[in-house]
């Protein structure tokens, strides 16, 4: 009797007039390719509904001050392990919370260019002894971000002899570019790497072992979750229900980026184009889903799909 109850409740809230303030769904973003896609093809889907989207570009200790003070609602981006120690405080405090995975079997650590790899370069332990051919230097991306922030701690730690290490900061265009030009001249190079992106299709590149102690376990394995600020479910049930059914693959992420990075095509064509390719695939993400007027989301989102 409860079951069915609380079952009543939840199709009632989530298919009940949401408050006006729920009709603008406002995304956070950190300047990745891949949390790029993921909230263009949200925020698609939105449109299709009846939704308004805004998007904020911010640091990622930035996003979740935001989210937290209530200034934004969803960030498609918590990589973990590596982010859990930005989240803490905030999953401590209840202002931010864990919707769901969207993303599993991730990678998120250090990576070689294959040909120093098969000189010997194959883990952690073995970086201090290509030093000299490194110059001393590993490349990260944008300031603030967590996986530079490991990388440091490593380095404050001394741990596998890299205590005279630098860190290069820049961003994930400038470091792949970077990437690329070592690649070319047969140059040495330690960087930031993950999966998904196509960068692994694009560069022969492999990953380093011996990292578990900083990056986790199994070359870096990660899952990706949606985060909302606190009350958000409930407060915007409809949206809620999109985001607790909202999960990615690997496949369709790695190819949406590789025709936005490699073919020049603009993010919202990108994620369109696979959208009218893959429309047998979206049944799952609107269960339970209605547009901001109360109809059916899928019948919507077919529709949109069709214009």
């Amino acid at each position: 009797m409860v079951a069915c109850l609380l079952g009543f409740l939840w199709a009632f809230s989530s298919t009940a007039q949401e408050s006006k303030s729920c009709r603008t769904v406002r995304f956070v973003e950190i300047g990745w390719t891949d949390i790029a896609v993921t909230t263009k093809v949200t925020e698609r889907i939105l449109h299709a509904l009846g939704y308004e989207t805004e998007e904020r570009f911010l640091s990622l200790p930035a996003t979740y001050a935001t989210l937290s003070m209530g200034d934004a609602d969803v960030f498609l981006g918590y990589w973990q392990p590596s982010m859990v120690p930005d989240i803490k405080p905030y999953i401590e405090s209840g202002t931010v919370e864990i919707v769901r995975v969207n993303l599993k079997e991730a990678k998120y650590t250090l990576a070689v260019p294959q040909f120093i790899y098969d000189e010997g370069l194959k883990s952690f332990n073995d970086i201090a002894r290509f030093s000299d051919k490194l110059a001393y230097t590993i490349y990260g991306v944008e300031p603030g971000n967590d996986g530079n922030r490991v990388i440091l701690s490593i380095i404050e730690k001394g741990a596998y002899g890299l205590r005279d290490f630098h860190l290069v900061e820049s961003s994930e265009q400038a470091m792949l570019s970077e990437v690329e030009a070592r690649i070319a001249m047969r140059q040495p190079i330690v960087f930031l790497g993950w999966e998904p992106h196509p960068m692994n299709r694009r560069f022969k590149i492999a990953y380093l072992s011996g990292g578990d102690d900083f990056f986790g376990p199994h070359y870096g394995r990660a899952t990706v979750s949606t985060n909302v600020r606190k009350g958000y479910l409930q407060q915007c049930a409809n949206v809620g229900r999109l985001l607790q059914n909202l999960e990615f693959s690997l496949d369709m992420e790695n190819e949406i980026m590789k025709n936005i990075l490699y073919r020049s095509q603009e993010p919202e064509k990108a994620v369109e184009d696979w959208l009218q390719a893959n429309r047998s695939s979206l049944d799952r993400w609107f269960d339970g889903v209605k547009t901001w007027n109360g109809k059916s989301g899928l019948i919507a989102m077919q529709a949109s799909l069709s214009r």
